[in-house]
């Protein structure tokens, strides 16, 4: 994976650092796995707006993703390494024997004509899915369920990875990317290996034309904000704005908000650094 600096021929392309995408080796999805995306343009059912900042954006349609890994037993060859608008990794097409199409997220290092198997008992390589109790301690994870059957809920995003501390019990400890360290029952599935893509935080959109492209629209400041508007709005001149708080009053920026009487708190062994 590498990125790609482009020559300053306008001004919306001094800045921008594009990906060069010389993982993907398709620009064709496949037609069995898409879906129509409707865009709310952050209104609800009564065509009211509840979600600010969102609106337009280019138009996009839905890859039905396999976060359950359920076929198990099966192998599959990897047929097609392709972009997906809808997440910031890579997705791979795999080819089951039993004729069978899904796509599942592909990992860093995955290549077209690989060989990936889901089950316990199967060899801990890249693609590779199996639960946590079948996998070498010490193992990069990726794409974990947190209930066993739900499908994967963490490390998906591109270049987000977790690691396999210890098993005790029926529990797993695994180091998340955030760097919290939590509990996780042994039979729940999981990844080998990091998530593709793992250049995308180097991107740089160069303009603020790409984030409409995006479905973002402009985000007003608090700061500059009336005082019936935000706490932080009001005062002559440019004023700081006081203590950083959101909309609501509620103190942003180390402030916790997570509840001490949480049921999930027993499972999470560290917490994530400030």
């Amino acid at each position: 994976m590498s990125v790609r600096k482009l020559k300053p021929i306008t001004p919306g392309q001094r800045f921008r650092v594009v990906n060069g995408y010389d993982a993907i080796t398709t620009d064709k999805p496949e037609k069995s796995l898409l879906a129509p995306k409707k865009r709310s343009g952050g209104r609800n059912n009564q065509g009211k707006m509840t979600m600010r900042y969102k609106g337009g954006g280019h138009k996009k349609r839905y890859r039905i993703i396999d976060f359950k890994r359920d076929k198990q037993g099966i192998p599959a060859t990897v047929a097609t390494i392709e972009y997906d608008p809808n997440r910031t990794a890579f997705i791979a097409l795999l080819n089951y024997q039993d004729g069978e199409k899904r796509y599942v997220i592909a990992q860093n290092g995955l290549q077209v004509g690989q060989n990936i198997v889901s089950g316990s008992n199967v060899a801990p390589e890249i693609g590779n899915a199996m639960p946590l109790s079948d996998i070498p301690l010490g193992t990069i994870i990726s794409c974990i369920e947190l209930r066993p059957g739900q499908g994967a809920v963490m490390a998906r995003s591109a270049g987000s990875f977790a690691q396999l501390m210890a098993r005790d019990g029926k529990f797993a400890t695994v180091k998340l990317p955030s760097g919290e360290v939590r509990l996780i029952l042994m039979n729940c599935m999981a990844t080998i290996g990091a998530v593709s893509n793992s250049d995308h935080q180097l991107l740089v959109g160069g303009k603020a034309g790409r984030s409409r492209w995006l479905g973002r629209r402009p985000r007003t400041r608090p700061v500059v904000m009336n005082p019936v508007d935000h706490p932080m709005g009001g005062g002559e001149g440019k004023s700081s704005g006081g203590h950083p708080r959101s909309r609501k009053g509620l103190p942003a920026k180390g402030y916790r908000t997570r509840s001490k009487t949480k049921a999930s708190n027993k499972y999470i062994v560290e917490r994530r650094k400030k």
